[in-house]
Formats: C-alpha cells, structure tokens, sequence
C-alpha cells in the first residue's frame, strides 16, 4: 500500500484538491483517491506532484507493506 502525504503539503500551501489537480493535470477526484489511498499515482504523476511542493518523490509517497 502507498502512503501519501499529499494532504499535509496542500495544507502547507493553502492549496486546495481542485487547484492540486489543475496544476497537475487530473481531476479533483484523483488526488481525493490519492489522499485516501484508493489511487496509487503513476510515476509522471507523482513526479509532477513532488516537483510542485519541491520534494522528492520519497517524501511524498512511502511503501507500506500490507
């Protein structure tokens, strides 16, 4: 399962879920599925993710086994 942080850096950023998706190309939907570990994102968009909050990949996404 993959753990996400996304949550914590839009709140960093004032930033809510539409305008998260806006910036990064995918509906609102898909980064409330990422949020909620229902989604697990694609490299390129998980990489567009962390470039926008300036961290790596790693800091975003963990890998938990189940």
């Amino acid at each position: 399962m993959i753990r996400t942080r996304i949550r914590e850096y839009r709140a960093r950023y004032d930033m809510s879920q539409e305008e998260l998706a806006n910036k990064v190309g995918v509906r609102r939907e898909t980064i409330g599925y990422l949020e909620k570990g229902k989604y697990n994102p694609s490299l390129v968009l998980a990489w567009r993710i962390a470039r926008l909050f300036s961290v790596a990949i790693e800091d975003l996404f963990t890998i938990e086994d189940e």
